[in-house]
């Protein structure tokens, strides 16, 4: 495209000035006209390519469009926060999306947008914290109501395209520290470990083993935490022996599993850090000839539908994820509708400990 084709004018994007009237808004388009032109020469681009940056087109070059997008937000636009200009879509991006814990985050955000009025656009990182380079191009294009990252975030170039396209965006259960000024959703993951790990404690284990989640997983980091501070509170020792990191799968809790159940002084009892690496927890002590829980105890963490079907049922901790997925999605429409920032940008929803037959006292040999 050459600097004689004409801009594209679809675009209703505003500098922010107070509109106070025809002769107000005349000096506005006459300064957002001179602004344009000196947009693109400080970028180096056309004034076409400046529209096209500004109506969210993918056909753009990234650095093109960083560049671009870094003159508009010193230059004060803001995309106006119109419905009308909106697709009625929540985009729910995972990490990774293939267990029972996503149907149970994507039933939470589906109730909230079919009273909206709204679809949902399930998007997937491949196992990154952060989506892909195209991902927020694709956004933009689509203009959606908000979108909801789960275990997820984004980067400063992310950030900066959604924010200049005014589309809000909430981070559940955020993988690190998403920043104060980024709303996120999450739960009390180390009130869940400590009240998982006390339970052990008072039905009288003493050798009690955790297999964890990834350790750059804030959830996972609190949940060890809990587990480690109600060992501490009770006068137990934490063996780093009898700590294993895992990645919240099934296959890492039957593989750690067995690795602590081949010990010569094997626990009475592991914090499997979610349901999944309990399940695989139980595959490895069935292998191993073990019974749960007269040989060993286990409780997981999640409360999944299926923890309630397992044999024997698992203790577990139950972490609201249809709850909290539902809360992502009512803020991220919050923040759409407002122009104001809420007055708390995190909400962390109560976990619980739910008993089943999965925990005992210990054999007396381990007592």
């Amino acid at each position: 495209m050459t600097p004689s084709e004409p801009a594209d004018t679809r675009t209703e994007d505003r500098p922010t000035t107070p509109d106070d009237g025809p002769k107000a808004r005349t000096d506005a388009r006459s300064a957002q006209t001179a602004t344009l032109a000196e947009i693109a020469r400080e970028a180096g681009v056309s004034a076409p390519t400046v529209s096209k940056v500004l109506n969210g087109r993918a056909d753009v070059a990234p650095a093109t469009r960083t560049r671009v997008e870094e003159l508009l937000r010193a230059h004060g636009y803001r995309r106006r926060r119109a419905e009308a200009t909106r697709s009625p879509l929540i985009d729910l991006v995972f990490h990774e999306l293939e267990s029972a814990w996503a149907m149970e985050v994507i039933r939470g955000v589906e109730n909230v947008a079919r009273d909206a009025g709204l679809s949902v656009v399930l998007s997937e990182s491949a196992g990154r914290l952060t989506p892909g380079r195209t991902w927020a191009d694709q956004v933009a294009a689509r203009r959606p109501h908000g979108v909801v990252l789960v275990l997820s975030g984004l980067d400063e170039s992310q950030r900066a395209l959604l924010t200049s396209r005014s589309i809000p965006f909430v981070v559940m259960d955020p993988a690190g520290d998403p920043g104060a000024d980024v709303p996120s959703i999450g739960a009390t993951n180390w009130q869940g470990g400590l009240a998982a790990t006390r339970h052990l404690v008072e039905l009288g284990h003493r050798r009690i083993g955790a297999i964890s989640g990834p350790p750059q997983m804030m959830c996972s980091r609190a949940r060890i935490d809990g587990y480690r501070a109600a060992l501490e509170t009770a006068g137990l020792p934490v063996d780093p022996a009898l700590v294993k990191t895992g990645d919240f799968h099934h296959e890492a809790g039957y593989r750690l599993g067995r690795e602590l159940l081949a010990r010569p002084d094997r626990p009475t009892a592991v914090f499997a850090g979610n349901d999944l690496q309990a399940l695989g927890f139980y595959e490895a002590a069935r292998e191993l000839g073990l019974r749960i829980p007269e040989d060993v105890s286990v409780v997981g963490f999640d409360d999944l539908p299926v923890a309630r079907w397992v044999g024997p049922p698992l203790t577990t901790v139950r972490q609201p994820l249809t709850e909290m997925a539902e809360a992502a999605a009512r803020l991220v429409l919050e923040l759409g509708r407002s122009q104001e920032a809420p007055a708390a940008t995190r909400v962390e929803l109560a976990t619980s400990l739910v008993v089943r037959a999965s925990t005992a006292a210990p054999p007396l040999a381990g007592r």
